[in-house]
């Protein structure tokens, strides 16, 4: 038991590396998805061919091979992000999810009815207005499950920035089974990852579940 305990807290110092880019993706890749979105509905057929081929690219590549890009290509194309290992794996992960997230958030102002800019429009509001108050709110409270499933799927992608050399839970698990040629490690580091996601989703159900109640 004291073993067991003991990579609890080994591989736990990998754990703030893992929370650093589960969050920088969230607090980043939501956003600017909803500005995927807007772009991808545009009446400007150049803004939303590029939105298009964003979306096509991010969302037809694997992440993997995004975050490897980043790390090794950049640097090949005279691109240099430092020695900040860190910033290579934020980049790719807020990049690709905003793609996943505006097809999300595309998807949901597309459910709003016309008749509700119609409205408001004839109120007297700006189109900013009518995104700001009336669309965008009502197109969170659709998609909520959506995000949140992608957000779940977050919490297990972010052990893929092992392949840069970062010490996050998988990267620090691995080392010690291979120190001491034992699975231990990696069970720990799975039920790490559990427990995230179970927090996660527990948090997601009740956000649902207010929103639902506001309704």
């Amino acid at each position: 038991m004291d073993v067991i305990f003991n990579y609890f807290a080994q591989i736990g110092a990998g754990l703030e590396v893992t929370l650093k880019v589960f969050a920088v993706c969230i607090i980043f890749s939501i956003p600017l998805g909803i500005i995927v979105a807007l772009c991808r509905l545009s009446k400007n057929i150049i803004i939303r061919k590029i939105a298009e081929f964003y979306i096509w690219v991010l969302r037809g590549t694997p992440l993997l091979l995004q975050i490897m890009f980043i790390f090794f290509g950049l640097p090949v194309m005279g691109i240099s992000l430092g020695n900040n290992r860190l910033m290579s794996a934020y980049i790719p992960f807020v990049l690709n999810y905003a793609a996943y997230f505006g097809e999300i958030f595309r998807s949901g102002i597309q459910s709003i009815e016309k008749g509700q800019r119609e409205a408001a429009s004839i109120l007297g509001f700006t189109p900013f207005q009518i995104n700001m108050k009336i669309v965008l709110p009502q197109v969170f409270k659709r998609t909520l499950p959506s995000v949140g499933n992608e957000i779940i799927t977050l919490v297990k992608d972010t052990s893929l920035v092992y392949i840069i050399g970062v010490n996050d839970i998988l990267k620090l698990s691995k080392g010690i089974a291979n120190r001491d040629v034992t699975l231990l490690p990696f069970v720990v580091a799975a039920i790490m990852y559990l427990v995230m996601t179970f927090v996660i989703t527990k948090i997601l159900e009740k956000v649902e579940k207010k929103v639902i109640y506001e309704e």
